[in-house]
This record gives structure tokens, sequence and C-alpha cells, in this order.
């Protein structure tokens, strides 16, 4: 894990290569790990999320994004998902909706990322 700040917001950016969020369980872990570095937003490789939570109907991403809201931390879902928005219209909708709005953002790579939330500093 790393953590940066970008302008006022501290942000956790989790390991591409960790365990796998796969429970609405590990969603509270998450929220856990966030909290106690202090951290404003998390960015969430895709590689860290279960096939499943990019099935809507399985109701996974709703859990663990509405477990993130309830504690007010942003959520940054970082890498290609191509191939899930191809199999759903329901995620196009939900992806195209939440990167409207602040709280949960689906970006392709580090540089949609960062330019999204401005300049980068090292946290101390």
């Amino acid at each position: 894990m790393r953590l940066h700040e970008h302008a006022d917001l501290r942000v956790l950016h989790l390991d591409p290569d960790g365990p796998v969020i796969a429970a609405p369980s590990d969603g509270s872990q998450l929220v856990g790990d966030v909290l106690g570095h202090g951290a404003d937003m998390v960015v969430v490789p895709v590689s860290r999320l279960d096939p499943e939570f990019f099935r809507l109907r399985s109701g996974l991403a709703g859990e663990i994004l509405q477990k993130l809201v309830n504690y007010r931390i942003r959520v940054a879902v970082l890498g290609d998902i191509t191939d899930h928005l191809q199999e759903s219209d329901a995620l196009r909708a939900f992806v195209g909706e939440s990167n409207r709005g602040t709280q949960a953002w689906f970006v392709p790579d580090e540089a949609a990322l960062a330019e999204r939330l401005g300049p980068a500093v090292e946290a101390s």
C-alpha cells in the first residue's frame, strides 16, 4: 500500500497483487485499512476485485461501495474493465453514472486517475 496526497485528499493505493476482495466482509476490512491509514480515498486495482464485483446482480459491488460511502470514503477502481462493460448494459450505465459523481470512479489507468485528482504530493 502507498499513501499519496492530492490537494487536500489523502489517497491510499492498494497493491495490485494483494488479496482479492470477494465478499462483503472484505469490504469491512477495506474500510478498516483506509481509516487506519487516515485516508479519504482508496484506489483499488481491478486485479484485487473478484469478477463477481462486476456482475451487478451479485450485489457485491453494491455492498462494498455502500460500506465505503457510509464511512465517507471515496473509491477509484483502477484498470481496464472493457470486457466486463461489453457483457453488461447495467454495468456500463452504473460506471457512467459513478464517473459523473465524486464518490466512486472507474478509471482505466494512473494517468486518468491523476487527471481527475490533480497534482500529487507524497505524504510524509
